[in-house]
């Protein structure tokens, strides 16, 4: 993880080699220009910086000289008022300049809105992963200063900097291969990374899944020599009102289990955690900021290998609420731990729950890289469209066709996982088969509890070149989704 610290002042600084200052360009009588604010760099009306090659995107970074053996960093695609565009450039701003000590935003913004969405944007993208390169140059120590005479409070430093190192624990989390984080190990990094913060973390391992009749944990964990985990994390700030319940897919390398994979299909798939990475990040980070919600965080952590002792095609498994699963394909293995996770997060009676998880090849195929899938009661949808628009990230609501359902119907059990051979709406038949495990708001009612699902298999990984505050790699996506829920059920 690359290290900053962020301050705001209203000072011009002294300028050396180490420094490099941001300015935005803007476009007049089809000529783009750049004038600072506050740092004198002899940029005038008349210079057409598109000679030099300045395109106005905030993913194409001109670099020129600038006083004092500085550089002046040439940024476009802000637009006022617009806070994706500027919280992008500011993304595109922190990972493409990172080689600097002292970064200067002088940029102008009109109120503390518009500058939180600049340095959230730099903050976040401002990241590198090397753990594993032998030769790898680590990043330096950064300073961002962003220049305004705009009043940026305390606390919102401190909301960007909590969130930044939620996306960048959970990207290096995301990034590590399958054969150092397993599920014993997952545990391992839960309780390094909760450290300080107000979490209670309790620990199910598989003599207590069994116990507990985890049957869809155990069932796609047991073909591996590293058995699974269910861990739970409870953060209970006092007075707090809204109970919030976070369900994470931690499948920390998966096969396919005996209905193996490609090798090419194979690539990747220690990603397939992504989902519990996500909400333990948004956890520590609501402790952190001390967000007035009940919240409660449930990662379902197994390994899906092939071996004597795995799960065969047409056996049935027992999962936590008692319904029984006809196991059609061991390669739908996702919502079998998550449907232990539900039905174990229902039995608190939360107001909210949300499930994260890379479930779907389908998902990607439908919606692209980009979008997440999005689930559920129209109540809970509503809720996290509302928080990935204050974020600025994408998230499509998806249907749930009634006509799915009977497709789930098995002759020997109670529902089975996967059609086998039907691949039409197979990212809807995800969805719905997770509702089957949402209990009632109470003993008493005959209500489901509110939920949403988050399908992110395309967005949880960018194969393509870096963009905006993305890096190229684990994108660490829907961790300020979860927060903003958690900040906005909190009002």
């Amino acid at each position: 993880m690359a290290k900053h610290l962020i301050k705001v002042a209203s000072v011009a600084p002294k300028l050396n080699k180490e420094s490099v200052v941001v300015v935005a360009l803007t476009e007049k009588n089809s000529k783009l220009t750049a004038i600072s604010n506050l740092v004198a760099l002899g940029l005038t009306a008349e210079h057409d910086l598109g000679r030099l090659g300045a395109k106005n995107s905030p993913d194409a970074i001109t670099r020129v000289p600038g006083p004092n053996g500085s550089i002046i960093a040439l940024v476009g695609g802000l637009e006022p008022g617009n806070l994706d565009s500027i919280r992008h450039a500011g993304g595109a701003i922190g990972r493409t300049l990172s080689e600097f000590r002292q970064v200067y935003l002088d940029i102008s913004v009109r109120d503390e809105a518009e500058a939180t969405a600049l340095l959230e944007g730099y903050a976040i993208g401002h990241y590198s992963y090397d753990t594993y390169k032998s030769s790898a140059k680590k990043l330096p120590a950064q300073n961002c200063t962003l220049l305004t005479k705009v009043k940026v409070k305390p606390a919102t430093i401190t909301r960007v900097e909590v969130l930044s190192n939620a996306v960048h624990d959970t990207r290096d989390l995301v990034s590590m291969p399958a054969n150092d984080l397993y599920p014993q190990s997952f545990v391992s990094a839960v309780n390094k990374l909760v450290r300080g913060a107000k979490i209670t973390v309790t620990v199910l391992d598989e003599k207590k899944l069994a116990a507990g009749g985890f049957g869809g944990l155990l069932g796609v964990g047991k073909g591996s020599v590293r058995p699974p985990r269910l861990v739970k994390l409870e953060y209970k700030p006092t007075g707090a009102k809204f109970k919030l319940a976070l369900v994470g897919k931690g499948i920390t390398y998966d096969t396919g289990g005996l209905s193996l994979k490609p090798a090419a299909s194979m690539l990747g798939m220690k990603y397939d955690m992504t989902g519990a990475a996500t909400i333990l990040n948004a956890i520590i980070a609501i402790a952190r900021l001390k967000v007035k919600v009940h919240t409660t965080a449930y990662l379902c952590l197994a390994e899906n290998m092939p071996s004597g002792t795995a799960t065969r095609p047409g056996d049935v498994i027992k999962v936590r609420n008692g319904k029984t699963i006809e196991v059609t394909n061991t390669d739908a293995e996702g919502r079998l731990v998550l449907a232990d996770g539900l039905a174990l997060a229902s039995e608190a009676h939360p107001d909210l729950i949300v499930d994260v998880a890379t479930l779907t090849g389908a998902q990607r195929i439908a919606l692209g890289a980009r979008y997440a899938g999005l689930m559920g009661d129209d109540k809970a949808v509503q809720t996290v469209l509302k928080a990935a628009k204050t974020a600025g990230e994408l998230a499509w609501h998806m249907p749930m066709p009634d006509e799915l359902r009977s497709l789930m119907n098995s002759d020997i059990a109670d529902l089975q996982n996967a059609k086998v051979g039907n691949t039409a709406g197979g990212m809807l038949f995800g969805g719905i088969f997770l509702r089957e495990f949402i209990g009632k708001k109470s003993a008493n009612s005959n209500q489901t509890i509110d939920w949403a699902h988050l399908d992110i298999a395309g967005p949880a990984d960018n194969d393509g070149a870096g963009y905006g505050y993305i890096p190229k790699g684990a994108s660490g996506s829907y961790v300020r989704t979860l927060i903003t829920i958690a900040e906005q059920c909190a009002k």
